[in-house]
């Protein structure tokens, strides 16, 4: 009975002490603790943090939360105590360790940043570009002349770039960790762009340039001086580089011309002098012959109907300038005087009008201005026997002679300084007076004779 009574005992006190631990946890978690992380994994931090404290709650609840192997009046196991007192000291002693280490994470994120920032316009390939070229030739100078980087490089920045990868820890450990992160296939991709080196093209110009290598005898120089050959060399690449050399005459079997000793060619004015025009073969090209015999006979015909039209040409046009040559000569009747252009009359009738491709006439009125509501053949000036000039109107509107209308069909008779309105167009006719009185003259001795 004692026995029993002891073992009550104990089972109640255990049962209070896991109530009270009960009554700790739930007055201790009415927050819910989140990640102070940029990027929150919330299988890491936060699930991971809802089922501890879901596990410790639910061994807190009374005879129903405790497992069925431990109902037991044994006590708690020391692995259990530390689980218990963890889940509850977490939530209430807040530690400030991740506020303090934040600013620690964001001054070491921001400092390569920033770094990188001030290197400038160089490019991880461009890097990983220049060391292997370096690495193959040794001379800087021939780098910039013979690699194309991303942009254009004076050889200073080449030199100062390559200084810096040497010297610089903070640029070099950067550059080194950007080269790392570079595909694959652009490492080899930049590494086929690599300059050839000297024992490379020792070992290419052995090749003779009469023989006609193909890609096995190129495969079979990686396979025998690997040591010698880039690591990225192809057959195929090989095979274009000997090309190369072979057009500059650069393999061991070739030699270059020297200049002629006496009448050295240094242009092409004194090849021109040497060439012998006997030496020439006439080639003949009919199609060219052809085409210049066509252009040659249409020039022709132009000409010839050129000739034909000399004499309906009975109008001369001057254009009016401040030294205008004098209105009257010899030959000119009268002149019909317009603001740009004056048309002189030399023979007894010309036609007015637009000249067109199918229309030819002697007084193109379109040259003075606008003619588009001029008819092709407006009118015709006509100089009588008794020395009198007639305008006859031939054209759909009509024409103004000092403000009187003729109509289409009708003449009228025009006097010296006669005002000439042809669709908004103004002319003056003017007569030679003096010429005009020897044709009176002249006229007027025929009937008596």
């Amino acid at each position: 009975m004692a026995s029993g009574t002891a073992s009550r005992s104990e089972d109640e006190e255990s049962l209070a002490g896991q109530k009270r631990s009960s009554s700790q946890v739930s007055g201790s978690i009415p927050k819910r603790r989140s990640s102070s992380r940029f990027i929150k994994r919330k299988k890491f931090d936060d699930e991971l943090v809802e089922s501890s404290l879901a596990k410790s709650s639910s061994r807190a609840k009374g005879p129903s939360g405790v497992e069925p192997g431990r109902c037991s009046g044994s006590e708690p196991s020391s692995s259990e105590k530390k689980k218990v007192s963890k889940s509850v000291s977490a939530p209430v002693t807040p530690s400030p360790v991740p506020n303090s280490s934040l600013p620690k994470r964001m001054k070491k994120s921001k400092q390569p940043l920033q770094v990188t920032k001030d290197l400038g316009r160089w490019k991880p390939a461009d890097d990983l570009l220049l060391i292997n070229a370096v690495l193959q030739t040794n001379d800087l100078t021939s780098v910039h002349l013979g690699v194309k980087f991303s942009c254009r490089f004076t050889l200073r920045e080449i030199q100062e770039r390559w200084h810096a990868l040497l010297y610089d820890p903070l640029i070099s450990k950067l550059a080194c960790q950007a080269m790392r992160q570079l595909h694959p296939e652009a490492i080899t991709a930049i590494q086929s762009k690599v300059l050839f080196s000297k024992a490379e093209e020792q070992l290419l110009s052995k090749v003779g340039s009469t023989s006609q290598p193909t890609l096995e005898t190129f495969q079979g120089l990686l396979h025998e001086h690997p040591e010698a050959l880039h690591p990225s060399r192809t057959a195929k690449a090989l095979q274009a580089h000997w090309q190369l050399m072979k057009q500059y005459h650069l393999l061991d079997d070739q030699t270059v011309q020297p200049l002629p000793k006496g009448d050295q060619v240094l242009n092409f004015s004194d090849a021109e002098d040497v060439i012998d025009d006997s030496k020439l073969k006439d080639v003949r090209d009919e199609v060219l012959e052809h085409e210049l015999a066509v252009a040659d006979r249409r020039q022709k015909r132009e000409i010839r109907q050129l000739e034909q039209e000399l004499h309906k040409w009975q109008v001369l046009v001057d254009s009016i300038t401040g030294m205008s040559s004098p209105d009257f000569d010899n030959q000119t009747l009268a002149v019909l005087r317009g603001r740009m252009v004056r048309y002189l009359m030399r023979s007894r009738e010309i036609t007015l009008g637009r000249a067109t491709k199918d229309n030819q006439i002697d007084v193109d009125l379109a040259l003075e201005g606008p003619a588009w509501k001029i008819s092709r053949k407006q009118g015709v000036i006509k100089l009588k026997n008794n020395g009198d000039f007639f305008i006859a109107n031939e054209g759909r509107r009509p024409i103004y002679v000092d403000g009187r209308p003729v109509l289409g069909g009708s003449k009228w008779k025009l006097n010296n300084n006669s005002v000439v309105e042809i669709a908004s167009l103004r002319f003056v006719f003017l007569i030679n007076q003096d010429l005009i009185a020897l044709i009176k003259a002249e006229a007027a001795k025929i009937p008596q004779q």
